[in-house]
């Protein structure tokens, strides 16, 4: 029996390969959307649940297939939860460029006056939805959060994003330290695919 494909309303190709890193080995075949020139819908939401939505609606009403979303950030408490929700955009945001290293480089100089580990707590979390067609009426909805703070400087060259700055409480190092599978088991995107694969496993 073949594996079910499904599709991934992600344009990001680091979450588009965990993604199938963590659900080919239970049958699922994970597509990204490019494969069906789906275009990135606008995330107008003002919550990570609800952008996830948009998203998997969007991907489901193009492609005809089972489609699953991600919208997850980085919330850092002493910036109030910023960048959280605009986490892909935070440096554009403020005029300070693109892409991850901008990212982090804006990140640590807003917590250059910010002092040690506990003030400097943060954490990722990741909310994925799925949805069986358009007007699935019964989303499934999974969460999954990764407690730790901000380093002072980037450290490691793996992963993605804010990864380099990331020092998370199970292991004590930066994500961008993390081996694939190390990483799979702990962060939070891990925690959510892990919930929802318990969640479609009851409804399969």
């Amino acid at each position: 029996m073949g594996k079910q494909k499904l599709v991934f309303a992600s344009a990001n190709p680091g979450k588009i390969r965990e993604l199938h890193e963590l659900l080919d080995p239970i049958g699922f075949e994970v597509r990204s959307q490019a494969q069906y020139n789906i275009e990135s819908v606008d995330e107008t939401a003002f919550t990570f649940v609800e952008n996830a939505l948009l998203k998997a609606r969007h991907a489901t009403k193009i492609s005809g297939l089972p489609a699953i979303a991600d919208d997850s950030g980085l919330e850092v408490d002493a910036l109030n939860g910023a960048p959280g929700l605009y986490s892909a955009r935070h440096a554009q945001r403020h005029n300070a460029g693109t892409g991850d290293v901008a990212n982090y480089e804006y990140l640590l100089k807003q917590l250059e006056q910010v002092h040690g580990e506990q003030d400097r707590s943060a954490r990722f979390r990741s909310v994925l939805v799925y949805l069986q067609h358009e007007h699935d009426p019964s989303p499934l909805i999974a969460q999954g959060t990764w407690e730790g703070y901000i380093l002072n400087e980037p450290a490691g060259v793996g992963g993605f994003g804010y990864d380099p700055v990331f020092c998370n409480h199970d292991t004590q190092s930066a994500a961008a330290l993390l081996d694939k599978q190390t990483k799979n088991k702990l962060s939070h995107r891990g925690k959510a695919v892990a919930q929802l694969v318990q969640l479609l496993m009851k409804t399969s």
